[in-house]
């Protein structure tokens, strides 16, 4: 397994991104308790999130990401996907 950092900038008015909130949290819920989310969160000063998965490719990893309601209802104008070595912390290995 490999961990991503995968970083969503978002392209919809707040108000629709607000709308859909609620699935896509019920989804990333979903994902945690499955093992594939380790963490997420809405960056502070701009519209976009950060989210730390643990996947076994970035293409398994793509797949699940389509998922996303989020991604579903249109809302994400740019998702990047990195991969990320955790030394220290909760996430490393």
């Amino acid at each position: 397994m490999y961990t991503y950092a995968v970083t969503y900038t978002f392209s919809a008015e707040p108000k629709e991104v607000q709308q859909i909130r609620p699935i896509h949290r019920e989804w990333l819920a979903i994902q945690l308790a499955e093992g594939n989310l380790l963490a997420s969160g809405p960056m502070v000063d701009r519209p976009a999130a950060l989210l730390i998965f643990k996947a076994g490719s970035i293409e398994e990893l793509n797949t699940l990401l389509d998922q996303d309601p989020y991604e579903i209802a249109g809302v994400i104008g740019e998702r990047t996907i990195e991969a990320w070595n955790p030394v220290f912390g909760p996430f490393s290995s």
